[in-house]
């Protein structure tokens, strides 16, 4: 008889393989960088920390603090201005003493100096904070992880709201329970006078950076991994051409 943990690996290996298969024709379809959200902006930010209480056992989420990140804007799908898309916050955390600048420009293959926390337009309900919703906007729709993290106490996932345009509070929860707020990002552009405000070299991968205290499940890891690493080869291929 199989084991509880074999049963419990086969659907997260047939999701991975699903999502894949969808990378990998967009990768053929559109050979660029970013096979996945293609379209977007990086923009500096201010992560201010208030921590929660009570707290979940992880530092990050519990503990007051400022960090210097970079941020990216982004569309799923790449539609043009005014049509649903699947928006995307995507946010480096330099850790251990990286500066913004050395965080940024570290590749996921090297360093580990960094954490990448990727959001995407979803709800926040019991059910909705799961699944991928469409807005018209970035700004129009709560962004979760869509996917939980290991924490101490269990299960969590992590939510952002955009409070104004350039003003995002990040939220953690169980999975079914409310969201509790635990820091405010501020936004600004990385060059103001600069017109191209995207940096498509730039690479975040919440598999292989993960955030200190928040490890992804092996089920996880098993769905969302082979979609990272067709991405990374169509950005090196994308590079040699």
């Amino acid at each position: 008889m199989r084991s509880t943990n074999t049963l419990s690996a086969l659907p997260a290996r047939v999701g991975g393989a699903v999502i894949a298969t969808a990378v990998r024709g967009l990768a053929a379809a559109r050979p660029a960088e970013k096979p996945m959200h293609p379209v977007g902006r990086v923009l500096r930010g201010r992560l201010e920390r208030r921590g929660v209480e009570p707290g979940t056992g992880v530092r990050f989420l519990d503990e007051p603090g400022i960090d210097e990140v970079v941020a990216r804007e982004s569309k799923g799908i790449g539609l043009p201005e005014g049509l649903p898309d699947i928006h995307g916050l995507a946010i480096k955390v330099p850790l251990g003493g990286a500066s913004p600048a050395e965080a940024a420009e570290e590749s996921v293959e090297h360093g580990r100096r960094h954490a990448d926390v990727l959001l995407s337009t979803n709800g926040w309900g019991p059910v909705s904070r799961f699944l991928v919703v469409p807005s018209a906007g970035m700004t129009t729709r709560p962004l979760t992880t869509l996917f939980p993290y290991r924490g101490p106490q269990g299960a969590v996932l992590l939510g952002a709201r955009y409070v104004a345009e350039h003003h995002v509070e990040l939220a953690v929860a169980g999975l079914r329970s409310g969201w509790r707020v635990f820091a405010d990002l501020h936004l600004e552009s990385v060059d103001p006078d600069s017109a191209a405000e995207d940096d498509p070299a730039l690479e975040f991968d919440a598999i292989l950076n993960e955030l200190p205290g928040l490890p992804n499940y092996p089920w996880v890891r098993r769905v969302r991994a082979p979609s990272y690493a067709i991405a990374r080869r169509s950005r090196r291929s994308s590079d040699q051409q």
